[in-house]
């Protein structure tokens, strides 16, 4: 193989966007030969492709040799597993599941058919702010970890944009809201950064500023193994929103906020300081650092690009599907931990979160209007 043909399910926003940069030859040996998506209207513009309106007729066509999977969440599994079981390679938009038990099938899945490269969409690991920040932390320029903040609350939605899909915001349809629709990549940001936390309890607040029934504010606190804590807070209500994410080490503090990098190195261990200062009120003597930087030119090219030289060159993948279980998992326990109203240790246990979301569905009684919206720029969205 020389070419790696590429076929997409779901040509919503992100569908759509996958395709313009493959049709324009942005990512070298790859060919989109197929769409696929239910609704006839959306497939107008790419009639010289193959077109099909069901998914798995898609996979077992024989037309491809790579799937992009961007549907709505819940049906990211089955065709994932459908995908796999049919020996084409797969590409997962955010999440790679609704759910932390579905994300273990396809996985273990993934592990059966090792020949074929699972990738997950998270192109914030190729963003120069997070391999920067990757960078310091595993240089041991901040020491060890001891807090962590993430206030990204600059997700404002408008009940337009609640109403502009019959799956979005409900429990059957999308099996959350901000946590895994909107904050999916931080959420793989965070963990890919500083780990995964030992414990969570989190508030969350389902529908407080819209007429959904799923989370639209949430607060929560993490604790880590080696004893930090951390804050997470997101929404889609709030505005102007803010967007600072703050993590603080022994040996400095780094700041995320308006496309920079601050940077405050402490001279020395605060805690080897503590121990030998003389003085009761005297900090560390510090040297501050900013470093500005530029968001990706085409991140989602450049994780598909890898994706293809994964398939065709066996190059490492930036994103395996694999890493996507962790984002799912922390998206669940934070709406779990507020639902039930306790800490939930960690690894939460998936299959109570299953049974609670299966509950949450089965005793859903919203009625969801959807109406037309007007066509805007959803990429403004992507370089948080």
């Amino acid at each position: 193989m020389d070419k790696v043909r590429i076929g997409i399910i779901g040509m919503g926003n992100m569908g759509k966007y996958h395709a313009d940069y493959l049709m324009k030859g942005e990512v070298k040996r790859a060919e989109l030969v197929a769409v696929c998506s239910p609704s006839p209207q959306k497939l107008e513009s790419y009639k010289p492709l193959a077109i099909h309106s069901d998914g798995e007729a898609l996979i077992r066509s024989g037309e491809i040799d790579a799937v992009v999977v961007a549907t709505p969440h819940y049906q990211h599994t089955s065709l994932g597993l459908a995908a796999l079981d049919a020996g084409v390679h797969l590409m997962v938009e955010k999440p790679i599941s609704a759910h932390k038990a579905d994300a273990e099938r396809l996985i273990a899945k993934s592990k059966e058919k090792s020949d074929l490269v699972f990738a997950g969409m998270f192109q914030l690991r190729t963003e120069p702010r997070y391999a920067k920040i990757r960078k310091l932390i595993q240089d041991g320029e901040l020491g060890e970890i001891v807090r962590i903040n993430w206030i990204i609350t600059d997700w404002y939605r408008t009940e337009a944009y609640y109403s502009s899909g019959g799956w979005r915001a409900t429990w059957k349809g999308e099996g959350g809201g901000v946590l895994l629709n909107q904050c999916l990549h931080q959420l793989d940001a965070l963990q890919w950064l500083c780990g995964m936390p030992s414990k969570v309890r989190s508030f969350v607040q389902l529908g407080r500023y819209h007429n959904i029934e799923v989370e639209d504010n949430v607060t929560a606190y993490l604790e880590y193994p080696n004893g930090a804590t951390g804050v997470f807070i997101s929404s889609t209500g709030e505005a102007p929103g803010s967007n600072r994410f703050e993590i603080a080490g022994t040996r400095g503090k780094i700041v995320l906020e308006n496309d920079r990098i601050e940077f405050t190195r402490n001279e020395s261990c605060m805690l080897e300081h503590s121990k030998t200062s003389k003085i009761g009120f005297m900090k560390p003597e510090v040297w501050n650092v900013d470093i500005p930087v530029t968001n990706a030119a085409a991140p989602h090219a450049t994780l598909m690009q890898n994706f293809v030289n994964a398939i065709l060159d066996k190059e490492p993948v930036i994103a395996p599907g694999e890493d996507g279980l962790a984002s799912v998992e922390l998206a669940n326990v934070m709406l779990y931990s507020g639902l039930i109203d306790k800490s939930v240790e960690m690894p939460m246990d998936s299959a109570a979160f299953e049974a609670k979301l299966n509950d949450l569905i089965a005793n859903s009684k919203f009625k969801k209007q959807v109406v037309e919206v007007s066509g805007e720029d959803f990429a403004q969205s992507f370089n948080r």
